[in-house]
């Protein structure tokens, strides 16, 4: 299972590289049909990118693109998560369960465009590995009803925007490195070879203060990013916010507004 795993990721990787060979120059963010996030926990990028235990991330982020400067913005993983859909932690600084928010999100922006859009959690909403902190749209009235398991995503059948979160122990928050290396390989796998699709992966925090939150990997993969690139200026969860919106055309939010877009990655 592991080695056809392996050739699936390798044969995904090779369809995303022929496709890039033709093409091109840095370019600002290009106008895509569907965006991905896939969120993890709790590390440092030092700790991800090159460890023996994390294969895939190292990978990717080698064959498709790296932002090597990224961080989080605040402790615990709440604000974090709020801040990547919202483009601000709205002053929250705990994992709080019942600090309902206000304002808009992408998932507001998209609604309002009648653009489809969703939110996958493993395990919603009862599993124990489930936990509420970890989906942020649960936390802004009205938009519960875009919160889906993560068994309703559909690769073929992506929305716009889809928000992923693993569960406790995919997400690296109980389990090891090597665990959730192993479910980043298998999901991400039918996603690369997508067109006009982009998946990022990111982690909500790191294990330091740096920039608020931890100095964390963020990559960027698929067949519309260019091989090989790599982001350096400082960035963060409102410069990734940002991105994402410019990519679905919409107007950036709150901190996403001053932030930078992640440039020169794009085929």
């Amino acid at each position: 299972m592991a080695r056809s795993i392996r050739v699936a990721v390798a044969a995904a990787l090779t369809i995303a590289l022929a496709s890039a060979a033709n093409g091109a120059t840095s370019a600002p963010v290009p106008a895509l049909k569907h965006v991905v996030v896939i969120v993890f926990e709790n590390h440092e990028r030092s700790a991800i990118v090159g460890n023996r235990d994390a294969p895939t991330f190292t990978l990717l982020a080698k064959r498709f693109a790296q932002a090597t400067d990224y961080h989080a913005v605040a402790h615990p993983s709440l604000p974090n998560y709020l801040a990547l859909v919202s483009g601000s932690t709205h002053g929250v600084t705990t994992d709080c369960t019942d600090c309902m928010q206000s304002g808009p999100t992408i998932g507001a922006q998209l609604t309002s465009r009648r653009r489809a859009w969703g939110t996958y959690a493993e395990g919603y909403p009862s599993n124990s590995n489930f936990a509420k902190k970890h989906e942020p749209f649960l936390y802004f009235p009205g938009e519960a009803s875009h919160v889906f398991p993560l068994t309703a995503f559909r690769p073929e059948q992506l929305p716009s925007f889809a928000f992923v979160v693993p569960n406790l122990c995919h997400d690296m928050h109980d389990c090891s490195v090597a665990t959730g290396d192993l479910w980043l390989r298998r999901f991400i796998t039918p996603l690369l070879s997508m067109e006009s699709t982009a998946v990022f992966v990111v982690f909500d925090e790191g294990t330091t203060d740096a920039g608020g939150g931890g100095m964390v990997s963020l990559i960027a993969a698929g067949r519309v990013v260019k091989p090989g690139s790599v982001f350096d200026p400082p960035a963060d969860h409102y410069s990734l916010l940002r991105t994402i919106e410019d990519a679905l055309r919409l107007p950036p939010l709150n901190g996403a507004a001053k932030a930078r877009p992640l440039t020169g990655i794009w085929r």
